[in-house]
């Protein structure tokens, strides 16, 4: 099993976590991660594009010369879609592009994103979020002393008012709960911040 260190809130030692074997020192599957991160951002789309078609785009409906004698194309509707300012033909419609997969695909895809980032030293185990107040700058006071730069998901197993209200205003900071944690927000994200607590639940959760 693989060990990390625990550390409190000032960065320093205070003990040490055994984690699932399964779960983070897995076999890292590009090809899940992939599957993974592109099912998320296909269930994120908006599928709001459309283009209006002949019926509903503005203009008469009557027609514009006779049928034969002018020497020119007959044409029954200003709306056609050969025509300028016309319906568009076989346009985007609105529609829902997420799709499913299977639960052992993103269970594994899972494993392998936590097995990354303990392997590239990108995951730290923190004993518990105890802060002193809800403010922001305590919370960004605790990053700096944990070292922790750029995008970070942070990542608690129960409900912690002061983080929540702490993180919530500090860019480039997501805190999830342990059992909202994603692929995507793994990967998206450069570090990785686990209460001791989520990552003995997450070692529960998804070991084999």
């Amino acid at each position: 099993m693989p060990n990390v260190d625990v550390v409190d809130l000032n960065n320093q030692k205070v003990g040490e976590l055994a984690l699932e074997d399964s779960v983070f020192a897995a076999e890292v599957n590009d090809a899940l991660l992939y599957e993974a991160v592109r099912h998320s951002q296909a269930g994120a789309r908006s599928g709001t594009a459309k283009t209006k078609v002949r019926r509903e785009v503005s203009g008469s409906g009557k027609k514009l010369w006779k049928q034969k004698g002018t020497g020119r194309a007959r044409i029954g509707s200003i709306r056609s879609p050969i025509w300028r300012h016309g319906g568009t033909v076989h346009g985007p419609q609105p529609r829902d592009y997420s799709y499913s997969l299977p639960r052992k695909m993103l269970l594994g895809a899972l494993r392998s994103a936590l097995t990354a980032k303990l392997r590239d030293g990108e995951l730290k185990v923190v004993r518990e979020f105890d802060l002193a107040d809800h403010k922001s700058r305590s919370m960004a006071a605790a990053l700096e002393r944990l070292e922790i730069t750029g995008k970070v998901l942070v990542v608690e197993n129960q409900e912690n008012r002061n983080l929540e209200l702490g993180t919530r205003n500090l860019e480039g900071v997501t805190l999830v709960p342990s059992h909202a944690v994603t692929v995507y927000g793994l990967l998206q994200n450069k570090r990785v911040l686990l209460s001791e607590a989520a990552a003995r639940k997450l070692s529960e959760a998804l070991k084999l």
